[in-house]
């Protein structure tokens, strides 16, 4: 993503040449990484959090926060990522939504089903990890699942 912005702004403003399909595919790899990640992101628990008391948890009880959390906020938000974005994306499938500039990617409906596809992984990922919290609290045991 660098390297092509590198060359756009070599590309414009050195030789005087723009690409419109290059500077929109900066756009789409910002948002692979970014909506793409963030189960990665989950899954390495480096989201941001307010952790002023949470660090300070026994395991058992950031089992009950995690779990609670993923429960409460993040399955039921992934839900309605869903539900919201799935006619977004697939209105534009229908019409195979192109760039509005005339030299753009032609596949705006690629980066539009990046959105339902981030909130699937999210809520996915999500699931394991309340399921990795219960079992914490189930076992009572704090041994960390394996990294895969």
């Amino acid at each position: 993503m660098v390297i092509v912005t590198l060359a756009v702004v070599v590309l414009r403003y050195g030789l005087s040449i723009g690409s419109v399909a290059l500077q929109e595919s900066i756009t789409y790899m910002h948002a692979a990484v970014f909506l793409l990640g963030a189960a990665y992101t989950l899954k390495r628990d480096g989201h941001v959090r307010v952790d002023i008391f949470y660090r300070k948890f026994s395991p058992t009880r950031q089992a009950w926060v995690n779990a609670i959390g993923g429960i409460v906020f993040l399955l039921p938000l992934c839900a309605f990522m869903v539900f919201i974005s799935w006619d977004f994306a697939a209105s534009s499938w229908r019409i195979r939504e192109a760039s509005g500039n005339a030299d753009g990617i032609p596949a705006v409906f690629l980066l539009k089903s990046m959105i339902p596809l981030m909130a699937i992984t999210l809520a996915l990922q999500g699931l394991a990890e309340t399921l990795k919290s219960l079992l914490i609290l189930i076992d009572g045991s704090e041994q960390e699942a394996s990294d895969d």
